[in-house]
């Protein structure tokens, strides 16, 4: 469900104090949904905003503190892309009051290479024997990617992620430092994944080929190292010995991020080792089953496959997330555009001719070089004028609308005017003009004969004097 709005709620919020009201007055103390759509457990997802926490599309209220072992103890030390464990209350409304806010790095380490295609805005960094993914929505700080691309090495980063199909890991979150820049005084590296070729002689195991020697490791959490064993899903921290061997100095059992925790839950990621026959399917280590109740948002069941991106609601009972919504958060849609106008009260924008509907999950990244903003200023922040990279969901209801998962201001050159770009399905009217979500444009004598109509299509187009747009190039994404 889209929450709108965001703007005038923000604010009546702040002005009022009726969060935490509205929780108690729905039974916010329960441990399970009740009848007044007031839910108590666990959510798991990125940051896309503050004031005080955006997670899976509410705003939490906080305290401001963040239990962590890697360096964070406040909320103003996190950023947006960060995965963070949400424990608390939330209302159907976008509206939830937190108990407690945790935070993990994924992997936190030097970079060996990194790869970047700024045209398709995809690449992988390489680390402690990882792979890690990034793409136009992941949030970078301390260097761009073009940066760390170009001298790999001199960098060390902090991930926050999903694991994926393939046993890599797709990045919400790079937080780069220079090599040899301690992170907050915390361990040098942290790596997580499955135990390999464990010696327990030599006290040694590797994860992904990277050799762990845990001969001064303290377990942590209970954990034994007795229990070691080989697929084990481990945490390890440390530091890394001259010949590119990790020291640990802790491990942890990986246990699943509800552990424990049985109560309603949200998480989102990357799904994997799906399971027709048995309609389940794990996400980070925690093993999604779907009823006959499970309701589909934006996604079929018979689009279910390894790799793709999706929000699950439901209950955790017993070690399993019995779903009762799946949502499909895959971006269809990239555009690249100029805003010509901004609706503060319904948080639209209108780019490039294309309507933008911002929503309570739409993560407006402000760039490595400025301060960081609340939700409402982030909405308030965008101006006529600006150059925008969007990546979101392409909708036909109301006229058709692009929904944002993401927003980042772009940089372009003089020559450039005011063209966009924009991949998305098209249709082709009667009138032989291109029709995309609310958008008309004119061919100006290309031909769109050929055109595969189901898939996304390439289009690069630009404004007339006359306030219509035409067509400059057109192709279908191979």
């Amino acid at each position: 469900m889209m929450k709108h709005n965001l703007l005038a709620s923000a604010v009546k919020l702040a002005l009022t104090g009726a969060l935490a009201g509205s929780l108690v007055a729905c039974g916010g103390g329960s441990d399970s949904s009740d009848s007044a759509g007031v839910s108590s457990g666990t959510s798991v997802g990125p940051v896309s905003g503050f004031g005080s926490v955006y997670v899976n599309g509410t705003r939490f209220a906080t305290d401001g503190t963040v239990k962590s072992d890697d360096g964070i103890a406040l909320e103003t030390q996190l950023e947006k892309g960060m995965i963070l464990k949400v424990q608390g209350e939330w209302g159907s409304q976008g509206e939830g009051e937190a108990r407690a806010v945790t935070y993990d790095d994924t992997l936190r380490g030097p970079v060996t290479s990194m790869t970047w295609d700024a045209t398709a805005r995809t690449g992988e960094i390489m680390m402690l024997g990882q792979t890690v993914v990034v793409d136009g929505q992941t949030v970078f700080r301390g260097a761009t990617p073009e940066l760390i691309a170009s001298n790999a090495t001199g960098y060390q980063v902090r991930v926050s992620g999903w694991r994926t199909a393939e046993g890599k890991f797709r990045a919400s979150f790079v937080g780069a430092k220079a090599a040899g820049v301690d992170f907050d005084g915390v361990n040098d590296v942290e790596i997580e994944g499955i135990v390999k070729n464990l010696d327990k002689d030599a006290q040694t195991f590797t994860i992904s080929g990277f050799v762990i020697n845990y001969v001064s490791a303290i377990p942590e959490d209970g954990f034994s190292l007795d229990d070691l064993a080989n697929e084990m899903v481990v945490e390890v921290e440390g530091s890394l010995a001259a010949n590119n061997t990790l020291l640990a100095t802790e491990i942890d059992n990986e246990s699943d991020w509800f552990d424990g925790d049985d109560g309603d839950v949200e998480i989102s990621g990357d799904l994997y080792d799906y399971d027709e026959t048995n309609r389940q399917f794990s996400i980070n280590g925690v093993i999604v089953k779907m009823t006959s109740n499970t309701e589909f948002d934006d996604i079929r069941e018979s689009d279910l496959t390894d790799g793709l991106h999706v929000q699950v609601e439901g209950e955790f009972r017993d070690g399993v997330l019995y779903a009762e919504e799946v949502e499909g958060q895959e971006a269809d849609v990239e555009l690249e555009g100029v805003v010509e106008s901004v609706d503060l009260v319904n948080e639209t924008l209108l780019v490039s001719g294309v309507k933008v509907q911002l929503t309570t999950s739409t993560l407006v990244d402000e760039g490595d070089d400025n301060e960081r903003r609340t939700r409402v200023l982030d909405i308030e922040s965008f101006k006529t004028g600006d150059v925008l990279e969007v990546e979101g969901y392409q909708r036909f209801s109301d006229g058709g609308y692009l929904e944002a998962a993401s927003v980042k201001s772009e940089s372009r050159d003089n020559d450039e005017g005011d063209c966009a770009e924009l991949e998305a399905i098209i249709t082709v009217t009667d009138a032989g003009s291109i029709s995309v979500m609310n958008l008309e444009i004119l061919p100006d004598g290309i031909r769109l004969v050929g055109l595969d109509l189901t898939r996304e299509v390439e289009l690069e187009y630009c404004p007339t004097v006359g306030g219509e747009y035409k067509l400059t190039s057109v192709n279908t994404d191979e």
